[in-house]
Order: structure tokens, then C-alpha cells, then sequence
């Protein structure tokens, strides 16, 4: 039991020490002359005993970020000296008790991050005339013009996630603000002009971060301004530049527009700059290479163009162009992509981690001076215009490289061999690029590999099934080469076993499909791993993060998946030369979303066991030699939202029941032999559609259409002259006005075309 004897304890501080096994009811055993207990991330579980709150002699108590701990807050009796309390990242329920307003000597109250119920009246808090901090993520019922003074020591405000529409006013009489956040609420509008001028000489640190805010902002007077947060907003017009004390600058994912302002080279301090998804413009500034503080520049997704600024004159190393700009700098992230940058490659500081200059109009060779950037783990320079050979030194430079992306260029020769087994990749995306020769085997020990891209390039090897002893590969996606052969998998051999997309279409693979490779794919046949928390497949760094991202056929349609969820599972064989029949062992992989086995030679009947696929969305067998009915199980699929049997030999009737009644004819056309619903061809023994009219009918129907025909021609001639008519009055006349006109117009075109028809008679049909 904790501390059960330590009688006289006046202090336990335990921060960050694991405690899991260890129940917070034991608390209550501490000594009663405890003052101090401070257990903040310390992996507690369980139910937090309400009476510690009341503990006589308690002035400090701190037990934060115990994520899994929960409790309540005693509606009564805070009369104590409480001074210092966190509650933060907790499972706290039940109300903010009243009572609260007792604590006289309370200086610092943190209650954000929990799940307590009911809306709060924040009028409790302005009791708290000693309160330096309050931090409170809950509905509030604030009474916008009732609490001016209500703070007279508050130097510290959080109010995330209160359901704020708009700005407290009471915030106008806040003469000592360091620190405010107002992020996370339903803020509209444009800001009012008031707040420019709250905590004039004091404030440090501002976030307005997801709210609803729009217009300009004006130039910001703040003195001691060290961060800045605006993001996620909807400001608009030119970016406003924070005062020169400034550190972190976030003010990305708005609709700031134009340049960057020349004055943002003042900011000599500035740590962090983050512009990204805006509408600006330009060039980049020339003093962003001289910023010697910036570790993290993001310009991703704007408008920027032209070539990069250099530190000097454009710089040349056996023939290979690059730019230097960043080169005495400390950036640790370079975040370019998504603009109209061009020229040759900017290299990246010597500290640089992150390294994206992804989709824009670089051009030239990868100089092998990258390199020397030897803490890189993220590489990106996909979609660009890059040419030549890769550097031998750009797979094996780095230990710490987790990413190399160079996707969509015009890069060519082989991919080189040398790979090493102290490697970290966990991505290798070349994609759309023009490499040749065969696959380096020496990938095989790149252990944390999880995803590898070599689609639509000119690679001439075999199925590489030594990739298959990589333990955690995920994606596999060879598309688009020049691979033949047999799949030959040893009965037995335990590869692949965390396989969740497989992509071998559009190669030259032949001889019947693998089932000895399909009973191996483990991470097809269970569900989602419980140890992965994430829903996607995200890399997370220091300042900043990747999306992996893969081109798959979704319902015969290629389809970018900017993001890869870890549920998505597809194998897709297509257009390859298999043969044979469809082995019954995909059944067995429940988790399957996608399965494209088209344009091949496969013959048999579809197996039944494909019935077993519950959670299978896309189904394509189209353009082989499959014979056989449709089996009446594919109806139980109800996830099942594409369906494509067309182009083979398959018989008999189509089953209309559950999901296979949802099917257009596309599904099923091109199959002789075919019949039912939704194809015009009738199977034998269905009711013989209706007989053609006899003479009899004829006549009657005929006679009656002559009726009909003869009532129409009527009408138009009536109609004719009816209008002839109208428009004679309204010629001689001249009223109504627009009516004359128009007249007059068609009577002078009409007489222009009588002339061209060589005085040629203009009969009605019928005189």
C-alpha cells in the first residue's frame, strides 16, 4: 500500500513514474499533513478517491494526464488551502460543484480535458479573486457584459472547446494577460476592433486556432508577442506579420492572399513559420536563407512560384545544378510542396529531418550533395521534373531515413543495389518514373519496410519472393512493369504475413494463380491490429508528419488514396496471363475490401467460397473464360457495391437475390450463354413477352393514329394562322412595340431567303 507509513510525508512528487498497478484509492492512506502531491502522466488507473480533495492541510495537487484514472469533484466542502490544482487529461465526470468559488486561496485551477457534464457558470471562477490561471475546456454560461474586473491577477486564460460564439468582453479588462486561448470554438466573424488592445504590454502567446474567424487582420502591436496561432480559420487578405519578438507563427489553412511582406525578415528570433494551404503568392523571400533561428518552414500549398532565391550564384558540381539557399541555416523542416517552384534542387541544411519539395516544376539531376543532409528521415520530391540516375549514396546515406519518395519524375538507369541493414525505410515510393533492370535484392534488408512502390517503370525481373520475409511490409504494388513468370511459392513458406495491398496488374506473370502465396496473407484474413491506434497510415516526426499514399482500383476506376487506411485491403492480379481456375483459398480472406482478377486466362467456375468475403466492396473477374452459373452466395455480399462478371462464358440464369439484384446488365453483358434479368435475353421457361398486334388491332390502333395524326396537322395549321394573323395587326398597327419589331426582322430575312429560292412557291402542308 502507498506510502502507508510515512505519517509525517508533507511532499510526494512522482511526475512521470509508471503507477499503473498501483489504485489511487491508496492515496487516502497518506499522511493528513500532506501539503504537496504531485503524480502528473503517471499511467493511474481507476477511481480517484473524492475525499483526497478534502485533505486539511492540501495545497498543491497535481494529477494530470492520467488518462485512464476517472472520478468526481465533492459538491461541498472546498474550504481548504488549496492553492494549486490540475485535473487536466483525466476522465473526470459529473459537475463543476459551485463550491468551487470557496477556495480563496486558489491561484491555479486546470479542468480542461476531461468529460465533466452540464454547462458552467462562469461566474464561479470570477470569484477566485487570487486565480493567476484558469484552464477550462467545458460549456460555459458567460455573461458577455457582466464580468468586467473580474479578474484583477489572471495572467494565464485557456478556454478551449467552450462553445464560444464570440469574444468574452470581459477579456477587455485584462490588464495582465501572458498567455490566451480561445481555440476550438464556434468564433465568427470578423475580430473586434477591442481586441487589439487587451493585455497591450503583457501578452506572450495567442491562439485563435480553429474557430470561424474571417476579414483582415491589422497590424499587431503586441511588445512581447512570442507565439502566434491562427490557424484554421477563414481570414482573408494580406498576411499579417507579428511583432519582431516573435517565435512561432502559425497561420496556416486560411485565405491569406499576395505576397509575403518584406517585414517578416525582421523577425531575427523566429523559431517556427507555418504558411501552408493559403492563397499566396510570389517568390519566396531572399532573407528565409538568412534566418539562422528557423527550424520549421512550411510554404506547402499556396500559389509561390519562380525559381528559389540562392545565397549566392547558382552553384555547380560535376555538372549537377543545385541551389544553397538553405544551406547555413538550422531548419529542421522544409516543407515546399504544392507550389509552382522551379529551378534546380534546393538543398537542404545539414539539420534538416524533413525535406519536401514535393509536386512542383524542379527541375535537373539529384545532386549527390543530399547526401550530406545525414539526419534526413523524410525525403520527398515526387511529381516534379527531375531527370537522370539516382545517386548510389541516396539509399544508404542515412540510418535515420524512414521516407524516400520520388514519385511521378522523369528519373531513369537502376535502382542501385545498395541498401543497407541498418537501414530505416519504411516507405520507398519510384513510382512513374523510367527505371530499369532488376529489383535490388538488397531491399530485403530494409526490415521495417512497410510500403514499396515501384509501379509503372520499366523493371524486368521476376516475382520478387524474397520481399515476402520482410516482417512488416503492408503494401506491395509492382504495376505496370515488365515482371514474368510464374508466382511459385513454396507450399508451407511463411511470407508476407503482413501483406494488406497486393498489386501485380498490367505485368507479364503467367501460369495459375497462387494459392500457396494467398493462404499466407495473414494481414488479409484478420481484422484491423489492435496496436495500431491510428486509422491510418501516418508517419509522425517532430514539427511535422506524412501520408502515405497509393494509386488502386476502386469499382474499375483508378483512384489516388492520399491517405491509406489500415483496413484497406485489395489484391489485384488483372491483366497478366494467368491460367486455370480460381483457387478456392481467397475465401479465406475476410478482410478483404478488393479483389481484380480481370483480363486473364482464368477458365472454371467461380468459386462459391468467394461467398465468405463479407467485408468485399469490389468484385471484377471480367474478360477471362470462366464458365459456370453465377453462384447465388455473391448475393449475400451486402458490402458488395461493384460487380463486373462481363466478358466471360458464364450460363444459365442470373440469381436476383439480396445484392445481386442492385446490378445494372454492364455487370454481366458479354457472357452468350446468359440470361435473366438485368440482360434483355430471356431464360427458357420465363413468360414469353407479349405477341405482336394482329391486322385486326392493326387496323383499329392504325385508324386510330390516323385520327390522331390528322388532329395534330389541324392544330398546326391553326396555329399558323393564328400567328400570321397576329403578327399582320401588330405590323400595321405597330403596337405592342417589341412584337412590331420582330416582325419587321422576319419579314425582312423571309424576303431575302424568297430571293435564294429562285421565286420558288412556299406551300403549307395540307393546301
Amino acid at each position: 500500500m502507498l506510502a502507508q507509513n510515512l505519517t509525517v510525508l508533507r511532499k510526494l512528487v512522482l511526475d512521470k513514474t509508471n503507477m499503473s498497478m498501483v489504485s489511487p484509492k491508496s492515496f487516502v492512506n497518506l499522511s493528513s499533513s500532506l501539503t504537496h502531491l504531485s503524480v502528473y502522466s503517471c499511467s493511474l488507473r481507476g477511481i480517484f478517491p473524492v475525499s483526497f480533495f478534502q485533505f486539511p492541510n492540501l495545497t498543491t495537487l497535481v494529477i494530470s494526464y492520467n488518462e485512464d484514472m476517472s472520478g468526481i469533484l465533492p459538491k461541498s466542502n472546498w474550504t481548504g488551502p488549496l492553492a494549486y490544482l490540475s485535473l487536466t487529461g483525466c476522465k473526470f465526470t459529473g459537475p463543476i460543484p459551485s463550491a468551487l468559488r470557496n477556495l480563496k486561496q486558489l491561484q491555479a485551477l486546470f479542468l480542461d480535458m476531461n468529460n465533466f457534464s452540464g454547462v458552467v457558470e462562469f461566474e464561479i471562477f470570477t470569484k477566485l479573486q487570487n486565480l493567476q490561471r484558469l484552464s477550462v475546456s467545458q460549456e460555459l454560461n458567460l455573461t458577455y457584459n457582466r464580468l468586467s474586473h473580474a479578474f484583477p491577477k489572471l495572467e494565464w486564460l485557456r478556454m478551449r472547446s467552450c462553445n464560444l460564439a464570440k469574444f468574452p468582453f470581459f477579456l477587455n479588462s485584462l490588464e495582465r494577460l501572458k498567455l490566451l486561448d480561445l481555440s476550438s470554438n464556434g468564433i465568427s466573424g470578423e475580430i473586434p476592433r477591442w481586441f487589439w488592445g487587451i493585455s497591450h504590454d503583457t501578452l506572450e502567446s495567442l491562439d485563435l486556432s480553429h474557430n470561424l474567424l474571417e476579414g483582415a487582420i491589422p497590424q499587431l502591436y503586441w511588445k512581447r508577442l512570442s507565439v502566434m496561432e491562427l490557424q484554421n480559420n477563414s481570414f482573408q487578405g494580406p498576411l499579417p506579420i507579428p511583432p519582431p519578438s516573435t517565435l512561432y507563427f502559425d497561420a496556416s489553412r486560411n485565405g491569406f492572399t499576395g505576397e509575403i511582406p518584406s517585414s517578416i525578415c525582421q523577425l531575427s528570433s523566429l523559431n517556427h513559420l507555418n504558411l501552408s494551404n493559403n492563397n499566396l503568392s510570389g517568390n519566396m523571400p531572399q532573407c528565409f536563407g538568412n534566418m539562422i533561428s528557423l527550424a520549421s518552414l512550411d510554404l506547402s500549398s499556396n500559389r509561390f512560384q519562380g525559381p528559389l532565391p540562392h545565397s549566392q550564384v547558382s552553384l555547380f558540381l560535376g555538372h549537377q545544378e543545385f541551389n544553397d539557399i538553405f544551406s547555413n541555416t538550422s531548419l529542421r523542416v522544409i516543407n515546399l510542396s504544392n507550389n509552382k517552384f522551379g529551378g534546380p534542387i534546393p538543398l537542404p541544411s545539414p539539420m534538416t529531418s524533413y525535406y519536401s519539395i514535393a509536386s512542383n516544376m524542379i527541375i535537373g539531376k539529384i545532386p549527390s550533395l543530399l547526401c550530406n543532409a545525414t539526419k534526413l528521415q523524410l525525403i520527398d520530391l515526387s511529381n516534379n521534373s527531375l531527370i537522370g540516375s539516382l545517386p548510389r549514396c541516396l539509399v544508404n546515406f542515412s540510418t535515420d531515413l524512414s521516407i524516400l519518395n520520388l514519385r511521378m519524375n522523369h528519373l531513369e538507369g537502376t535502382i542501385p543495389q545498395s541498401f543497407s541493414p541498418r537501414s530505416s525505410l519504411m516507405t520507398l515510393d519510384f513510382s512513374q518514373n523510367r527505371f530499369e533492370g532488376m529489383l535490388p535484392q538488397s531491399l530485403a534488408k530494409c526490415k521495417y519496410l512497410e510500403v514499396l512502390d515501384i509501379s509503372s517503370n520499366q523493371i524486368e525481373d521476376t516475382f520478387p519472393r524474397w520481399l515476402g520475409k520482410l516482417p512488416e511490409l503492408q503494401v506491395l504494388i509492382l504495376r505496370s512493369n515488365n515482371f514474368k513468370g510464374l508466382l511459385d511459392i513454396p507450399k508451407g513458406a511463411n511470407l508476407f504475413p503482413k501483406l494488406r495491398i497486393l498489386d501485380l496488374s498490367r505485368n507479364n506473370f503467367g501460369g495459375p494463380l497462387p494459392a500457396d502465396l494467398i493462404i499466407n496473407l495473414r494481414g488479409m484474413m484478420n481484422g484491423r491490429n489492435a496496436q495500431e491506434k491510428s486509422l491510418y497510415m501516418t508517419r509522425s516526426f517532430q514539427l511535422a508528419s506524412y501520408e502515405n499514399s497509393v494509386t488502386v482500383m476502386m469499382k474499375g476506376v483508378a483512384t489516388k488514396l492520399v491517405k491509406i487506411l489500415y483496413i484497406c485491403t485489395t489484391i489485384n492480379l488483372s491483366h497478366n496471363f494467368f491460367q486455370g481456375d480460381i483457387p478456392g483459398v481467397f475465401g479465406y480472406l475476410h478482410s478483404l475490401k478488393g479483389l481484380n482478377l480481370s483480363h486473364n486466362h482464368l477458365t472454371g467456375s467461380i468459386p462459391a467460397t468467394l461467398g465468405h468475403l463479407t467485408n468485399l466492396e469490389t468484385l471484377d473477374l471480367s474478360s477471362n473464360e470462366l464458365n459456370g452459373e453465377v453462384p447465388r452466395v455473391l448475393g449475400d455480399l451486402a458490402s458488395l457495391g461493384y460487380l463486373n462478371l462481363s466478358k466471360n462464358q458464364l450460363t444459365g440464369r442470373i440469381p436476383q437475390d439480396k445484392q445481386l439484384s442492385t446490378f445494372s446488365s454492364n455487370s454481366f453483358s458479354g457472357n452468350p450463354s446468359l440470361c435473366g434479368t438485368p440482360l434483355p435475353k430471356a431464360c427458357l421457361g420465363d413468360a414469353p413477352p407479349p405477341p405482336p398486334p394482329s391486322s385486326s388491332t392493326f387496323d383499329r390502333d392504325g385508324h386510330e393514329s390516323w385520327f390522331k395524326q390528322k388532329a395534330m396537322w389541324i392544330g398546326y395549321a391553326s396555329g399558323i394562322v393564328i400567328g400570321i394573323s397576329i403578327a399582320y395587326i401588330a405590323f400595321e398597327t405597330g403596337r405592342p412595340r417589341w412584337l412590331a419589331r420582330g416582325v419587321r426582322m422576319l419579314e425582312g430575312r423571309t424576303a431575302e431567303w424568297m430571293k435564294k429560292a429562285n421565286g420558288k412557291a412556299i406551300k403549307f402542308h395540307g393546301q
